[in-house]
């Protein structure tokens, strides 16, 4: 943005010497505050104008720590509540499974002549066999760690998607101050040039550059505002809110997730929700094979009961024994789709295990890839930017650069800034898909206190 700013104005078309100096000098301690005020960070940011109501609300409110947002988000979130309920709904299938079957009251009447008339009552009781009560039990049992485990899967990705979205306030709060101190350096700059093309020193036309590249920097800066109370209200929505003052956040977004020890993570695969759940999958399914292998030895029923004859008055007692022949209907069908089923759930047990496998070496991959820019950002880009800027501004001073030579290597610098904050925000991401797969919480900034 700053490219298009040009200062033509030599020193020996200057009027006097000594006003030379002291246009070098104003120009040379505009920018040295606006780098010092960049410098400085968020917390010593002076707030001003649009930033005043906010600064109002946001002075009596509570600051929100990474491990109270998840805490939050585990009580408020409905979808974890909707999950909940799902779990207690299958504490009804174990119940039923446990319940035995109702006997039966039965009543005939044989000839409605009152001399001739035979009445009869009868209980039927069934008697199951075969171990279906226990089967079926056992199936209810393993719905009910399907839908345990499922909402434990959920807990974990909430987990880190809150993590996620709670950095990305972070980082987008200081893609906001960054956006906001180049708007200032832009708009100091821009007031230098319209002095200068007061003065007659440089073309009008340099003043049209400056504030157009003044008005790019607000774009920028409205871009940014943007981002971040769209990553508040991606954070809120975790939480299970729809609308929510602004809180203030704890930490820093300089607070990088450690990178873990690959064989660490693969030791915790089988221990993860995707694979936990695929395990109980395939015992539910062998439960419910069992259910239906238990389903081809037939029920017997057993009846009691009294005859009564107004011909002979006479009292007859009735004991009976019904059992069905199992010579079509042996649930052979149902045994089938039973064996495959379980067969599927084994197959989508390895598949889902050697895919998560594939998934955490990627995702550790990118957080240490990373990881070592960052520390490349740190070690050799930031200060090289902000040594040549601070040399240029010095430079400027005693009139050993021009304008655009600052401007330049400003420009370099808040770039490299910029993208050192993109890339913390893609750190923590990737933390986060790392807990998210695992289960966590791995990371120890989601259970010790932020700072």
């Amino acid at each position: 943005m700053f490219k298009g700013i040009y200062l033509q104005g030599k020193p020996h078309a200057w009027r006097g010497h000594k006003k030379v100096r002291l246009a070098a000098s104003a120009a040379a301690i505009l920018l040295a505050a606006s780098s010092s005020a960049f410098s400085q960070g968020v917390s010593q940011r002076p707030i001003s104008g649009e930033d005043a109501l906010q600064t109002a609300a946001t002075a009596s409110a509570m600051p929100l720590s990474l491990t109270k947002a998840i805490e939050l988000a585990l009580e408020g979130n409905p979808e974890v509540a909707a999950a909940t309920r799902q779990l207690e709904a299958t504490e009804g299938q174990v119940l039923q499974g446990r319940a035995r079957p109702n006997p039966e009251l039965a009543y005939s009447l044989e000839d409605a002549r009152s001399k001739t008339r035979t009445q009869s009552w009868q209980l039927n009781l069934p008697v199951e066999l075969g171990g279906k009560r226990a089967a079926r039990t056992k199936a209810a049992e393993k719905s009910r760690e399907q839908a345990q485990a499922q909402l434990n899967e959920l807990k974990a990705t909430l987990r880190a998607n809150v993590a996620a979205a709670y950095f990305d306030v972070l980082t987008a709060q200081e893609r906001l101050v960054l956006a906001r101190d180049s708007v200032a350096l832009a708009k100091s700059s821009t007031d230098t040039v319209a002095k200068r093309v007061a003065a007659g020193k440089v073309s009008p036309v340099e003043e049209s550059k400056a504030r157009v590249a003044e008005a790019g920097i607000r774009v920028e800066l409205a871009q940014a505002a943007s981002e971040q109370r769209n990553a508040l209200s991606r954070l809120f929505a975790l939480l299970g809110k729809i609308e929510a003052p602004f809180t203030v956040l704890e930490g820093k977004a300089e607070n990088l997730p450690p990178v873990p020890k690959l064989a660490d993570l693969q030791s915790l695969i089988s221990s993860s929700p995707a694979v936990v759940l695929a395990r109980i999958e395939v015992d539910r399914r062998k439960a419910l094979t069992d259910l239906e292998q238990s389903k081809r030895v037939p029920d017997v029923t057993v009846s009691v009961g009294m005859q009564r004859s107004n011909e002979t008055q006479r009292n007859v007692l009735l004991f009976g024994v019904s059992v069905p022949i199992p010579v079509f209907d042996r649930n052979q069908g149902n045994l089938l789709e039973a064996l495959k089923l379980e067969d599927k759930a084994r197959d989508e047990l390895q598949g889902a295990t050697v895919r998560l496998h594939s998934e955490v070496v990627q995702a550790r991959e990118r957080l240490a890839m990373i990881a070592a820019e960052i520390q490349s950002l740190l070690q050799d880009v930031l200060p090289g930017a902000k040594s040549a800027y601070d040399a240029a501004t010095i430079g400027f001073e005693n009139g050993k650069f021009n304008f655009l030579e600052v401007l330049d290597a400003q420009r370099t610098y808040f770039t490299a800034k910029s993208q050192y904050l993109k890339a913390l925000g893609e750190a923590h991401r990737a933390a986060a898909d790392v807990d998210r797969l695992l289960g966590g919480p791995h990371d120890p900034r989601l259970t010790a206190p932020q700072n």
